[in-house]
């Protein structure tokens, strides 16, 4: 599968204002930081479809993009939507937004039906932060499949990669999920992302 075109559709709080749409959805979760925006623009190869920022947590929508696919032998496109979820683990917000963001995403996970599969993404040099166990548990809750996305593993070295990832699959107790090593530098990735999400919708 090979990504070949990809557009912004709308932001959105609330069901009423999700966009409406035939097509499967992926979404994107993680903290503030870690790497989401960045990641999606990697895997479209178009460097500000999704807005990234230094500023933790300035991402407070759903944002959603419609994505449009080709596959190998094959004249017809396929299409599916990607969500970028807004971060968490944020310090400069109030405990009002940080309630406001934890209905947000519940609502999301139980009422987007169009919804196949989340990739949460953790940043491979940490440990386990409580915030990303919670996530992980959301997840395994709400029965969507998942994924785990080691981000920034240009930051370390190539041998103890490995290491890293049976880490983290040992501090998030995770048996049959899927871990895999990104960087949106070196083009770490990519094809194990689009593939785990093209397993999933098509």
């Amino acid at each position: 599968m090979r990504i070949v075109e990809s557009q912004f559709v709308k932001s959105a709080v609330y069901p009423k204002d999700y966009p409406e749409t035939v097509f499967g959805e992926i979404a994107f979760a993680g903290r503030s930081n870690v790497g989401k925006s960045t990641l999606i623009n990697t895997i479209t190869n178009r460097k500000l479809l999704a807005k990234t920022s230094g500023k933790p947590g300035k991402t407070r929508l759903l944002n959603t993009f419609l994505i449009r696919v080709k596959f190998p032998d094959s004249e017809e496109s396929g299409f599916f939507n990607i969500c970028d979820l807004p971060g968490y683990g944020f310090a400069k917000v109030s405990l009002d937004e940080r309630d406001s963001w934890r209905r947000m995403i519940s609502t999301y996970f139980t009422e987007r039906y169009q919804l196949k599969g989340i990739a949460l993404l953790v940043d491979i040099r940490r440990k386990a932060d409580p915030k990303d166990i919670l996530m992980k548990d959301l997840l395994v809750e709400s029965k969507i499949p998942f994924c785990f996305i080691a981000t920034k593993c240009d930051k370390i070295k190539k041998t103890i990669i490995p290491k890293e990832i049976a880490r983290i699959k040992r501090e998030f107790e995770l048996t049959n999920v899927e871990v895999i090593p990104f960087s949106s530098i070196k083009k770490v990735g990519i094809n194990q992302v689009t593939h785990w999400i093209e397993k999933l919708l098509f």
